[in-house]
């Protein structure tokens, strides 16, 4: 939405006078190497002849025309001076004046909704109770058959308070929950915030060593898991600290009555306990308030086991409240989701449309590209959620008369490829697409709120001080900031890449990075001393371009760019004309290693399930549209590759691997640059690409 607070390319004046120079006794030297290293001479040079200019023109004028006429001369003087050195700003202004201040008047809604809730100390139960008092039988969940309104999820939150609280749950206590995407599943996260207790929302898909590594990680003190997990529990249970005390919960419909439920079978057994458990009255939850522990939602990251981020109410509120505000959504939406509640765009975002502004909100257990536009219907969805390749995959379906029957304005969520971005929008009529960029853990969000195609938010070129974001300057393969020479960050100029950084503010609970569980973790996602010394900001890893008038475009995250052939190659653009000359299929593309060999060669994985692909047609369309540096020169033909839980392609086990036949079981080729086609890698080939006998 904007650039970071008062920061510019050139420092202004006041920021010159009020910069310390901390390394140097001779303040008035200082002063004097900052503005020599950061104006350039030729523009201060032009300054002073224009005040010059100025100076004796009105001084002529006053002499012989008198005082009134020479205030004319020095207006008209200083429009001519504007037009002349500034008509370039005054081109972006006019193009984005419309987008900023719709955007600021949003931001203003935002800070107010915020400012609201943080002086009543309200935490997530208040604020939902604030809602089901205004409309209590409104439908808040929709889950295939079942319709559960805003009274019927509190009265269960309300019962899930009451049953842990005989358990012994008390305030600062960590319950985890582990459940599919039905409406219990938020309505448990409720439960446990009344009490004051933190909720850990564990990756359904998770088993083994990282199951027991969310749990520990947490240091839960109990874990509510649904009856589909029990085999996984069963397997790590043995691994468990005994004191964790674990809570089955088996799913029941809605409409089934309570004479038909058994009794509590045994401990732990948690459906039981409910049943036979008094809703308890409400009151308001014994937790830290609106800038407390809420949520831990597990970042899946690119290495490494998942880290725990901190969700505080005042965080979900601010991330909801922005795609509300600036993705044009209503109260009167119903919004279809078939993200995983267990991470921050479904858990976080969609829910807290439901539980902060009252929508309604259409649940599917498990993402179908299939079935994504059917649900609209069925559902009558005015608005829907997607994430990550979501929206490749629903574009590769059949076309089907559903494509064009639901009533979905609007798509919102993240990771939208640019290349399939206007045909998505074509074939299922929508009328907008609101794509957000922002990180489970980080500070701060942005939202392209106007429809640009392939942009993730903006960054304002006329009222840069109201949103403290900015691009830094980064070394693309480490990630390490660029510093200049007095050790402080670069602002990236218009079309260069660099880092995303969102500056912190602890006091304002919109700019407080909570980071992680782990605080060494936290502590590498904070860059200090960014554009003065003492100040921080949150970096967030993702190279991002901001273009003239300040759209940013995802490029790629740090570390996954290489250099071949001595040239910068993106992954995800790579990635992406793969997959659209592929017939859409899933590829995945890493840099990896040759010896006696500058810079890595690109290599991609492909998934071809039936032995369609062909490797001729794909060398000569990658030909269109990739330089030849770009183009990969291994391939790996998968019959699938691993996503995350919110469908993004993992490549770091890939990558590891690399591209030894006599390890690799999925058939390998290389890129013959003699004849410009794939042929199959034999370890004996392999062999002569090691020695260089084979150059590619």
């Amino acid at each position: 939405m904007s650039n970071v607070s008062g920061v510019d390319n050139n420092m202004n004046k006041t920021d010159i006078n009020d910069h310390k120079i901390k390394q140097s006794g001779d303040i008035e030297k200082g002063r004097i190497e900052y503005l020599a290293s950061s104006v350039p001479w030729s523009k201060v040079m032009v300054f002073v002849v224009a005040v010059c200019v100025l100076l004796a023109a009105c001084a002529t004028t006053w002499v012989f025309q008198g005082w009134q006429t020479s205030l004319q001369v020095l207006a008209i003087i200083i429009v001519v001076y504007v037009i002349l050195f500034y008509w370039r700003w005054l081109w972006v202004a006019l193009r984005t004046a419309k987008r900023d201040f719709s955007a600021l008047f949003c931001y203003l809604k935002i800070l107010s909704l915020t400012r609201s809730f943080s002086k009543k100390n309200f935490s997530m139960p208040e604020i939902f109770h604030n809602v089901v008092l205004r409309h209590p039988d409104k439908a808040c969940f929709l889950y295939e058959d079942e319709t559960w309104t805003f009274k019927q999820i509190e009265d269960f939150s309300l019962r899930v308070s009451a049953a842990l609280k005989s358990k012994g749950v008390k305030r600062g206590d960590t319950v985890a929950v582990m459940a599919g995407n039905y409406p219990e599943m938020p309505a448990m996260w409720l439960g446990v915030a009344r009490l004051g207790a933190v909720a850990p929302l564990i990756n359904t898909n998770q088993t083994g060593n990282t199951l027991l590594h969310s749990i520990n990680v947490a240091k839960c003190n109990f874990v509510i898991y649904c009856s589909e997990f029990d085999d996984a529990f069963q397997e790590v249970k043995k691994d468990l600290d005994p004191s964790i005390k674990l809570l089955k919960f088996t799913r029941r419909p809605l409409n089934v009555s309570s004479d038909s439920v058994k009794v509590v079978e045994d401990s732990n057994d948690f459906t039981g306990l409910l049943e036979n458990t008094t809703p308890a009255a409400w009151s308001p939850s014994d937790s830290d308030g609106f800038n407390g522990k809420l949520l831990y939602i597990y970042t899946s990251g690119t290495t490494g086991l998942p880290k725990a981020a901190v969700i505080s109410p005042s965080r979900m509120v601010f991330m909801a409240s922005g795609v509300h505000y600036l993705g044009g959504l209503s109260p009167k939406d119903v919004i279809y989701c078939p993200m995983p509640l267990y991470h921050s765009a479904g858990g976080c975002i969609t829910v807290g449309q439901a539980f902060i502004f009252g929508c309604t909100v259409a649940l599917r257990n498990k993402f179908s590209a299939s079935a994504y536009f059917p649900d609209c219907v069925k559902f009558n969805a005015t608005a829907a959620h997607y994430i990550g390749e979501m929206c490749r995959y629903i574009l590769a379906t059949p076309p089907k008369p559903t494509d064009k029957q639901h009533t979905v304005r609007t798509v919102y969520g993240n990771g939208m490829r640019p290349t399939v971005w206007s045909d998505f929008v074509n074939r299922f009529n929508i009328k907008r697409v609101v794509e957000f960029y922002g990180a489970t853990e980080g500070n701060a969000n942005i939202v392209n709120i106007d429809n640009k195609t392939g942009a993730i938010g903006f960054i304002s070129r006329i009222i840069p001080a109201v949103y403290p974001i900015a691009i830094i300057k980064v070394d693309e393969h480490t990630g390490e900031p660029i510093r200049n020479s007095r050790g402080l960050c670069q602002l990236a100029k218009a079309n260069e890449p660099g880092v995303f950084i969102g500056k912190i503010n602890p006091s304002n609970p919109s700019r407080a990075f909570l980071g992680y569980v782990d605080k060494q973790a936290s502590e590498k996602k904070i860059v200090r001393d960014v554009f003065k010394h003492g100040d921080s900001a949150f970096i967030s890893g993702d190279i991002l371009i901001a273009d003239e008038l300040g759209y940013l475009y995802f490029r790629d995250r740090t570390g996954d760019t290489f250099r071949w052939r001595g040239e910068n190659v993106s992954t995800t653009e790579v990635e992406a004309a793969i997959s659209r000359v592929a017939d859409q299929r899933d590829a995945v593309v890493y840099g990896v290693e040759i010896p006696n060999t500058e810079g890595r060669a690109g290599m991609c994985g492909i998934v071809d399930t039936d032995g369609s692909l062909d490797l001729e047609r794909l060398v000569k369309d990658m030909a269109r549209d990739l330089p030849k540096y770009a183009r990969p020169v291994f391939l790996r033909v998968m019959d699938s590759l691993d996503m995350t839980g919110t469908f993004k392609l993992k490549k770091v086990d890939l990558q590891k691997e690399g591209y030894d036949p006599s390890i690799i079981k999925d058939k390998i080729y290389y890129l013959d640059p003699k004849s410009e086609k794939y042929i199959s890698l034999s370890p004996d080939e392999y062999e002569k690409i090691k020695t260089g006998q084979i150059r590619l």
